[in-house]
C-alpha cells in the first residue's frame, strides 16, 4: 500500500476558502494532516502537499517558523516529493513566498514535481484566464487546478538519472568562476553525455512578446519567431536531454541578460511540450552574496512555471570574486564531486 499523502498546514491563519479548496482537491485521496511543525521530523520518503494561508500582507508567522525548521535541519525531508497551495487574502506575495518555501524545502532534501504550485490571490483574478477557457467561475477554476495538482503529486515518480545533459552559460571561460566550477563538476559526471552551449555576445535575442497564436504557431513547428541559436541548437538539444544545468554568475542579484532571454524564449517550446520528465540543476557563483536569490529565480522561472522537475538540493551555491578564486575555496573539489554524484543518481 502506498503511504498516505501528508498535508502540511501551518496554523495561525484561518482560511475558509483554502479549506474548501482542499476538501475538493483531496476527495478520495488517503491523506493525513500535519499542523504541528515538530512532526516534520518524521516525514522522510513521503509525498508532501504544503497548504499555506497568507494574510492581507502576505504574512503567516507559523509559515515562517516552517521555513526556519527547514533551514535548520538540512536532511529533514530526504526522499520527499512536494507540491504546494498558497492562498492569500491579498494580491501580493503568493509566488515570492512559494519560491522561498520551495528553495528551503529543496535544500532540506525535498524534490518537487514540475509546476508544483497553485496560488490564489485575494481577488482570484489570477484564475480569470483559466476560468474563461473552462467556461466556469474563478473559484471553480481554482478548485480544478488544486485537484489536478494533487492527482499529479500522488501519481508522480522521479525521472530516471540523466544520460544526456545540456549545460547553458553566457560567461567568458578565461575569467568565469562559474565555468571553472562547472568544469570541476563535469569531471565527476561518469556515464553522462554533456553538451555545453554558450549564449554570449548577442547569440540569443530576448522574447518579442508575440501573441499567443503566433507563439503557438511557431512552437508547433519546433521553432520561434526569432530563430537563431535557440531554434537551431538549444531547442533540439533540450528536447533530447534528460537534464538542464544553468551556469549562473550572480549579476546584480539576478540571472544574466542572455540566460533570462533563454528562459523567455523557452515559451515557444513550452507551448508545444512540457518538461515534467527533465531535471533542473543550477550552479550559482556570487562575488559577494545573494546566491539564494538567483537560485529562487531558477525555481520560479523553470520549475514553478516551465514545469521542470526539481531534484533535491538542485543548486550548488558558492561565493568567489577574483578570477580563479573559486578553485582556492576550502573543500570545493569535494563539494563539486558530491554535486556531480547527486546529478548522476
Amino acid at each position: 500500500m502506498p503511504e498516505k499523502l501528508v498535508v502540511i498546514k501551518p496554523p495561525s491563519i484561518g482560511s475558509p476558502r483554502l479549506e474548501d479548496v482542499l476538501l475538493s482537491a483531496l476527495e478520495g485521496i488517503s491523506f493525513e494532516t500535519v499542523d504541528d511543525m515538530n512532526a516534520l521530523f518524521e516525514l522522510q520518503d513521503r509525498k508532501l502537499l504544503f497548504a499555506v494561508a497568507l494574510g492581507d500582507h502576505g504574512i503567516n508567522s507559523a509559515a515562517y517558523s516552517l521555513l526556519e525548521i527547514l533551514r535548520r535541519y538540512p536532511v529533514l525531508l530526504d526522499g520527499c516529493t512536494g507540491a504546494l497551495l498558497v492562498d492569500s487574502a491579498g494580491e501580493l506575495y503568493t509566488k515570492s513566498f512559494a519560491r522561498e518555501l520551495v528553495f528551503s524545502a529543496n535544500l532540506a532534501g525535498c524534490s518537487f514535481i514540475g509546476r508544483p504550485l497553485v496560488e490564489a490571490t485575494g481577488s482570484l483574478l489570477n484564475f480569470q484566464v483559466q476560468a474563461q477557457i473552462q467556461g466556469t467561475g474563478n473559484l471553480e477554476a481554482y478548485r480544478r487546478s488544486a485537484r489536478e495538482l494533487v492527482l499529479r503529486l500522488v501519481a508522480s515518480t522521479p525521472p530516471s538519472p540523466p544520460q544526456n545533459l545540456l549545460a547553458l552559460h553566457a560567461s567568458n571561460r578565461s575569467t568565469s568562476n562559474t565555468l571553472a566550477l562547472w568544469e570541476l563538476v563535469k569531471s565527476g559526471l561518469a556515464g553522462v553525455s554533456v553538451r555545453d552551449i554558450g549564449l554570449r555576445n548577442g547569440a540569443v535575442n530576448d522574447c518579442a512578446g508575440c501573441t499567443y497564436t503566433t507563439c503557438l504557431h511557431f512552437g508547433e513547428q519546433g521553432g520561434c519567431f526569432y530563430g537563431g541559436v535557440m531554434v537551431e541548437d538549444v531547442f533540439p538539444t533540450l528536447r533530447a536531454c534528460d537534464a538542464l544545468v544553468l551556469l549562473c554568475p550572480n549579476y546584480n542579484d539576478a540571472l544574466s541578460a542572455n540566460l533570462t532571454a533563454f528562459v523567455n524564449r523557452l515559451t515557444a517550446l513550452f507551448r508545444q511540450s512540457r518538461f515534467y520528465d527533465k531535471r533542473l540543476y543550477g550552479i550559482v557563483v556570487s562575488g559577494y552574496s545573494g546566491s539564494d536569490l538567483v537560485a529562487q529565480q531558477l525555481i520560479s522561472a523553470l520549475c514553478l512555471n516551465k514545469s521542470f522537475y526539481l531534484p533535491p538540493r538542485f543548486c550548488l551555491l558558492e561565493t568567489a570574486n577574483d578570477p580563479g578564486a573559486i578553485l582556492l575555496l576550502d573543500g570545493i573539489k569535494a563539494r563539486a564531486k558530491a554535486f556531480a554524484k547527486a546529478i548522476g543518481n
